[in-house]
């Protein structure tokens, strides 16, 4: 009989996520850790759940998609736009060299940092602020994964990708007009292409 976790990494490869090194990240990283206590048990479905500070940890489907789309590997630098619960930074910290995570929500990143040093994750940096901003003084990065939907393309952060780096985000004005984006930086510009209908929380500018 398939435990649970089987059945999602199962129906994640039917939803055309090819990459094994990202199946084993997920496979690896317990997000029962990662939600509430009352939802434990649902923990391994392949759906969103809500979390403190009214933010929500996504569907793993969503998340498998997003991690393949930034195409990781040993050594790079990424940065984190949304610790949230923590469980999308934990898997990109199996995957790439060295995270830097930013979150606008004390509480969040207090739960965040606990689980992370209790999974022992010690190549993750975390920071309590307005993630619009990037990670000035850190950059340039290899990668950057956004976990809030943007109004408009964040000019702002893909200053701060290196030559031909990549960012995934989410775009859209509303929850009904959202898309995810794959962004890749190059001589004058960058290349952006939609590849998901998503729905996430907006990317708050301002303040923390």
């Amino acid at each position: 009989m398939e435990t649970p976790r089987q059945r999602l990494l199962r129906g994640l490869s039917l939803q055309a996520v090819r990459s094994p090194e990202v199946l084993q990240a997920i496979a690896s990283v317990p997000r029962d850790l990662f939600v509430p206590p009352a939802l434990k048990a649902f923990a391994w479905e392949d759906t969103a759940l809500p979390i403190d500070c009214g933010q929500t940890i996504s569907q793993p489907a969503v998340v498998a998609l997003m991690t393949e789309a930034l195409e990781l590997r040993p050594g790079l630098r990424v940065l984190e736009i949304g610790t949230g619960s923590g469980y999308q930074t934990a898997i990109l910290a199996r995957m790439a060299g060295e995270v830097w995570s930013v979150e606008r929500h004390d509480v969040l990143l207090r739960q965040a940092t606990s689980r992370f040093a209790g999974l022992g994750l010690d190549n993750i940096r975390t920071r309590l602020g307005d993630g619009s901003l990037g990670w000035p003084g850190e950059q340039p990065f290899d990668r950057i994964m956004v976990t809030a939907a943007a109004a408009r393309m964040p000019q702002r952060l893909i200053d701060q990708l290196v030559p031909d780096g990549l960012m995934v985000v989410p775009v859209g004005e509303t929850v009904h007009d959202q898309k995810l984006y794959r962004v890749e930086r190059c001589d004058g510009g960058c290349r952006c292409e939609a590849f998901l209908d998503v729905r996430f929380v907006p990317l708050v500018e301002g303040g923390t």
